[in-house]
């Protein structure tokens, strides 16, 4: 089976924020098979653009019915016409999901991952039990293949 990682976060971000996400693209090439976000702008084009880069496959779950609507390094682009509940395919489709800064959107993602008991890991975003919290691309990529592997995290 494939292994999904699902990547949250705001339509609008930092630059700094934009970097990390597109280097955490990169380096998500090296241990999983897909990226799937809400295909849109900011940390999810960032990300899309890393993952890209180094050959990966990246889906996008866009809110709209206009598959143009996604950014131009989605592969798979799937519009449902859900508005913000398309969040909820989002997140079901990751095997663990990683949250950056984002509005309230993001937020509902979060708190679907942990409803759902979806591992999601924090790069930056809100500091909520259950929530995984890592400082660095590094460690978000260690978390993310230790429950790839065991299914569990060491915290």
């Amino acid at each position: 089976m494939k292994r999904i990682i699902g990547v949250i976060g705001g339509h609008y971000c930092t630059d700094e924020v934009e970097q990390i996400a597109h280097n955490l693209g990169k380096k998500l090439a090296e241990v999983v098979d897909i990226i799937v976000s809400g295909g849109l702008s900011g940390t999810m084009k960032a990300v899309c653009s890393g993952f890209k880069a180094e050959g990966g496959l990246t889906i996008g779950i866009i809110p709209g019915y206009d598959k143009k609507e996604a950014n131009e390094f989605v592969d798979v682009v799937i519009p449902t016409g859900m508005g913000l509940a398309r969040n909820v395919l989002v997140v079901k489709t990751a095997d663990v999901v990683v949250a950056f800064p984002g509005g309230a959107g993001t937020l509902s993602e979060i708190a679907y991952c942990l409803q759902f008991r979806i591992p999601v890991i924090s790069l930056g975003s809100w500091d909520i039990k259950g929530v995984i919290k890592v400082s660095n691309i590094e460690e978000a990529v260690i978390k993310i293949s230790e429950l790839l592997k065991t299914g569990e995290v060491k915290l």
